[in-house]
């Protein structure tokens, strides 16, 4: 990293907000006595699955600990969001991996698990009603799909190897998967992402892996990134039962 500079990097977050409270209350102990820069970087999937997906958006959309910076990048999850806002058919996609537990959280409860066209649209006119101007101009304004900072290129899923970093198409910066994870390629950079759980910090001489599945297992991971130093902090919360 820069001189100067530290960088907390987060994982999917997917709707628990009692695990982004608490690592961010470690993070601002963490960073109490440094002096430098101090920047928060969001890895994106802050909805679905967990069952506070508006409080996470609430929390985000606001202000950030004094003294913190921040970048959010996009994730798959926000991308279907704004998708279903768009187009109630996606809504048979999305029932499938968590968009109904964010209609819940917005207080949308009488959504049909039939595949009924009706049902999807109601439903995408009732979110489109409650959702909050702060929400909509964070998933739409606030989210970038890469950040790339010192010998780090941070994004949600990964890249396609062999594709120089600056020619890489979103849809796999938010989706890809064995393409890359398999990938030992050198992508120029130390890419640090989200998107695939792994029970512990996944470190590759090419990638850094941080999704550790919140939503499921309590443990919400920030990688720590300091000069050419590299380590973790990570919430201890019950699991969902």
């Amino acid at each position: 990293m820069p001189d100067g500079q530290r960088v907390y990097a987060i994982g999917d977050v997917h709707g628990r907000l009692d695990l982004l409270e608490q690592l961010l209350e470690m993070i601002v102990a963490d960073g109490a006595d440094y002096e430098g820069k101090k920047l928060l970087i969001f890895l994106g999937d802050y909805i679905d699955r967990g069952l506070k997906s508006r409080g996470v958006l609430d929390l985000l959309s606001g202000d950030m600990p004094e003294g913190f910076e921040a970048i959010f990048l996009k994730g798959n999850h926000e991308q279907a969001m704004l998708q279903f806002l768009e187009d109630a058919e996606f809504g048979r996609t999305w029932k499938y991996y968590g968009g109904l537990e964010t209609l819940y959280s917005y207080g949308i409860q009488d959504v049909a698990l039939s595949d009924d066209p009706e049902a999807f649209e109601t439903a995408r006119l009732a979110l489109g009603a409650v959702l909050p101007d702060s929400h909509l101009n964070f998933l739409t304004n606030r989210l970038i799909p890469y950040f790339d900072l010192g010998g780090y290129y941070f994004v949600h899923a990964g890249v396609r190897p062999g594709l120089p970093l600056n020619r890489q198409v979103e849809a796999d910066l938010y989706w890809i998967r064995d393409d890359f994870l398999q990938s030992k390629f050198d992508h120029g950079r130390v890419v640090v992402h989200g998107h695939t759980p792994v029970e512990h910090p996944e470190i590759r001489r090419n990638r850094i892996g941080i999704d550790t599945g919140a939503y499921i297992t309590g443990h919400l991971t920030a990688l720590v990134l300091e000069g050419r130093g590299q380590r973790f902090l990570s919430t201890s919360l019950h699991p969902v039962r």
